[in-house]
């Protein structure tokens, strides 16, 4: 789907970058008018300005340090630990610890520990080493 999505980007940004070329009119050949300054040559269209953004916001300061934070194991983990993962309440990192051991992070699903909402929240931040 994003392959998808990715193609039909570029072909829209394509079109309207040669639909921009053939705008400006004139020929190459038509030397009379001055010369832009270079302020207003470096000058963007939307498209490439919405491009620009996109591949800042995917290269983010933070982006490395948080997907390198280590899953936090369910069988070993204190209380503390569990409850600063965001949907872990007091309640929920004791029923937790009282459910050990596991052999799958799915079991706290299968044994009811958690709703199915605060699964797919923790899900990918939590671990069962045996």
């Amino acid at each position: 789907m994003k392959r998808i999505q990715s193609t039909i980007f570029i072909t829209a940004l394509a079109l309207s970058l040669s639909g921009l070329a053939f705008a400006q009119g004139g020929t190459p050949a038509d030397t009379s008018k001055t010369k832009e300054s270079p302020a207003e040559e470096k000058k963007e269209t939307p498209a490439q300005e919405k491009a620009e953004e996109k591949s800042e916001a995917k290269a983010h300061p933070m982006a490395h340090k948080m997907a390198k934070t280590p899953a936090v194991d369910i069988n070993s983990a204190s209380k503390e630990d569990l409850m600063k993962l965001s949907g872990v309440t007091e309640d929920v990192a004791e029923k937790i610890i009282g459910g050990r051991p596991y052999t799958s992070r799915a079991q706290l699903l299968s044994k009811k520990i958690v709703t199915a909402a605060e699964y797919r929240k923790i899900r990918a931040k939590v671990t069962a080493k045996k």
